[in-house]
């Protein structure tokens, strides 16, 4: 990972689908982001003693993801995990002149939503083929994105990664959680703050 990268990350916004007004999505950036499945099905896999137990869709998803930096420069990931019902990761894009190579046509600056769409769309691709679905929706039509703002947020959100499975009674894209994650409410705090928008 490169040293300096978080000096490039001081924007931020609320975990909320909608996308933040005039805020440039193709400049370097930590991005947090959530996919969730259509309905919130539980298409990916199980929780079982606290751990994901992937099914052969789960890790189609995991596929597809770790496959991004193949199609756009300059990006990195970093923590990841696939739920029963959605997908957490960390992309982090080191450069503003980000282009595609091969799943989606060659850009020069594609935007978080392009890397997200390819991703959806690749996944998609393979699950309607194995299941002879042709044109079934598998996600939910947006997604969330949360704009990391520096090493203390990174941190605390690997941590929420890393930990999820075992916090699927609290995660509120558990259709059946019994409680509330306190993750939530900073992640809500973090997105509250100011930020300088792009013109």
């Amino acid at each position: 990972m490169k040293s300096d990268y978080l000096q490039l990350y001081k924007q931020q916004k609320k975990r909320t689908p909608l996308r933040l007004r005039k805020y440039d999505y193709a400049q370097a950036g930590a991005y947090f982001i959530t996919v969730c499945t259509k309905d919130k099905e539980h298409l990916l896999g199980e929780i079982t003693d606290g751990a994901m137990k992937e099914n052969e869709f789960g890790t189609i998803a995991r596929s597809c993801w770790e496959e991004l930096p193949k199609h756009y420069r300059d990006i990195e990931l970093d923590e990841f995990v696939v739920m029963p019902n959605h997908i957490h990761g960390i992309i982090l894009n080191y450069n503003d002149d980000v282009g595609a190579t091969h799943a989606s046509p060659l850009l020069k600056r594609p935007r978080l939503g392009d890397m997200v769409g390819s991703f959806k769309s690749a996944v998609t691709k393979r699950i309607n083929e194995i299941r002879a679905t042709p044109g079934a929706t598998i996600w939910q039509r947006n997604y969330y994105e949360h704009i990391i703002r520096n090493e203390r947020g990174l941190n605390r959100i690997r941590e929420y990664i890393h930990g999820n499975p075992l916090r699927w009674e609290l995660d509120r894209e558990n259709n059946q959680h019994t409680g509330v994650d306190e993750f939530d409410s900073w992640l809500s705090s973090e997105g509250k703050t100011t930020i300088k928008i792009n013109k």
